[in-house]
Formats: structure tokens, sequence, C-alpha cells
């Protein structure tokens, strides 16, 4: 691992990995060593009452000393719609507050897109979706969908993501909205980058396949099913709790009829594994960028994971 030539702590420090890899319990525990407080980057987690199938483990934030703080949890209500840029907006002000305190603010999450948003100043997040065009572009295969983003020449091109089919599809989008909007400023962020350090946990592939059905099954021991049944009980529809993915898509699945409960735990466990699978290729897609990230062992426990980082800081 890579060692910084000085003590002084980071503006920001970042915490990420995959599904079930720790990220909570280790931004706790460097959170109650280092006076900080925790920034959620996941994209779900700014749901209340979604709280198993997103995994918040709020119990994680209690510790022996004190309650660790924690922002961008429990900010909406299930149904409503929150994006990057909101995301993007609502870290800024988070950040701000946790620096007035004087404390570090610890970011900590597996949506890499949230993270990667504010660490770089990538302001093309804040435009819109354009739902009517994405139908349009969806009959297309990948060979058309460059040679349509290649059509035309704008300032986004060198920064533009065409690894997946998904990502070219909002490539075009963002470069139609440049071309129907050339006078309109895009808003973002503003003042002085940050000074971050990433911390990722990158456990073995066998060990993290172990723990996400560990803890799949565990939520649902826990009552995941009663979580979205609670959810649709109280007038939530079928369509919006699918529109959240994975434990709510396939749950819901279940809930209406759609799925037998054996053949939706199969599912949902599949699809978790790939989701873990799909972050880990987005963590090196952010490296390739040039956003360094210093990996952990995720065989390691939390205790020895958060020495090595303090070790690394210069801290102990």
């Amino acid at each position: 691992m890579e060692m910084i030539n000085s003590g002084k702590l980071p503006d920001l420090l970042v915490i990420l990995g995959p599904t079930a890899s720790g990220k909570t319990k280790l931004a706790v525990s460097l959170a109650e060593r280092l006076r900080g407080e925790i920034i959620s980057a996941d994209s779900r987690q700014v749901y209340r009452r979604m709280n198993i199938g997103t995994g918040k483990d709020l119990s994680e934030y209690k510790s022996a000393n004190r309650d660790i703080p924690y922002h961008l949890i429990d900010m909406l209500e299930p149904g409503e719609k929150y994006h990057v840029h909101q995301f993007r907006q609502d870290f800024q002000q988070a950040f701000e507050t946790i620096v007035k305190k004087g404390c570090l603010p610890v970011l900590c999450g597996g949506t890499g897109l949230y993270i990667e948003s504010v660490l770089t100043d990538r302001t093309f997040t804040a435009i819109p979706v354009n739902n009517d065009l994405r139908q349009e572009l969806d009959f297309y295969d990948k060979d058309t969908l460059l040679k349509i983003f290649h059509s035309a020449s704008s300032v986004y091109d060198t920064q533009a993501d065409l690894s997946t089919r998904k990502r070219l599809i909002r490539a075009i989008e963002i470069k139609y909205w440049l071309k129907a909007h050339p006078q309109e400023k895009i808003s973002g962020i503003t003042g002085k980058p940050i000074n971050f350090k990433i911390y990722g946990i990158d456990p073995p592939v066998t060990l993290r396949r172990e723990r996400i059905s560990k803890r799949l099954r565990q939520r649902l021991d826990e009552g995941m099913i009663e979580e979205v049944e609670g959810l649709l009980e109280e007038g939530l529809s079928p369509e919006s709790l699918i529109y959240y993915g994975l434990e709510y898509k396939y749950i819901t699945l279940y809930c209406t009829g759609q799925l037998e409960k054996d053949a939706m735990i199969r599912k949902l466990e599949t699809e978790i594994h790939r989701y873990a699978k799909r972050q880990m290729t987005y963590f090196r897609h952010m490296e390739k960028l040039g956003i360094p990230i210093h990996w952990l062992d995720g065989s390691h426990d939390c205790s020895r994971m958060s020495d090595l980082i303090l070790s690394d800081l210069k801290l102990e």
C-alpha cells in the first residue's frame, strides 16, 4: 500500500467497497478514532423506512465512547426520486457543516457514481434525464450508438464514458442537451478541490460471495420481506419499489405473486453477486480516471484495517 509523506489528515476521508464488505463498520471505527462524522454515499439509504433492504445498519453508528453522527440517510420518502446532482449539493452542505464543527468528514458507501461526482469537477452530472430520447436510443445496438455519439463533436467528448451501452446512451443524452442549450451554464459545485484520500475494501471473491449470501439470509430473517410488504401497504405502487432494484425489485415481485419465494431468493442472491462485481468494475473505472484508491485486503477484520489506515496516515 502506498504511503503518504505527511501526518496531516486529508480534508475528506473516503471508505468504499462492494456490498457486504464492512464499509460502515470501518468508517465508524475511523470516525470514532479521528473525531469524524459519516456522510453516506448510498443511492438508496436516503429513503426513510427502507432500512433492511438498503443495509443502513444504523446500530453500527453507536460506539463505546459516542454515537457517530451521520448525514444523507433518511432524508426522503419512499417513491421520491433522488439523483446524483442532488447528492452533490447535499454532500457539499454536509461537508461544510462537519468541517465548521472541526470534525473530519468520512464519506462512506458503494455508489461509485456518487463518490466520483464529488471528487471530480464533472458538472455534466447535473444534466437531466431525457426519457423520450432514452426510449428512442434503446432500439439501437452499441455500434450504432457509437456512430450517433461521434456524429458531432462537443466539449464533452474527452470526458464521456463509453464503456457500456447504458453509459453510451447517457453520453448521447448529455451531448443532445449541450447542443440544445449552448448558452446555458451547467451548475456544479464551486470552490477549491477537496484534498481527499480513498481507502477501498477488496475482499477475495470467494469471501465476498460468502458474506453476501450470509447477509442476505440474515436480512430475510430480520424481516426484509415484511419491510417491503409494509411499504406496499402504505400505498407505494409495485413499480415504485421495483425502481429501486435488487431487494426491493425481487421481493416486490414475490409479494405480487410474480415469483415463488425460493425462486425469488435464488434470483436475488445471484443479482446481488452481480451487483458487487459491477461495483468493483466501477471503482476500477474511477482509478482509470486518475482517482487513486488505496486498497485494503478485505479478509482483515475491521480493527486491523483501521490500524493500517491510521499507520498509512502517519497517525500511529
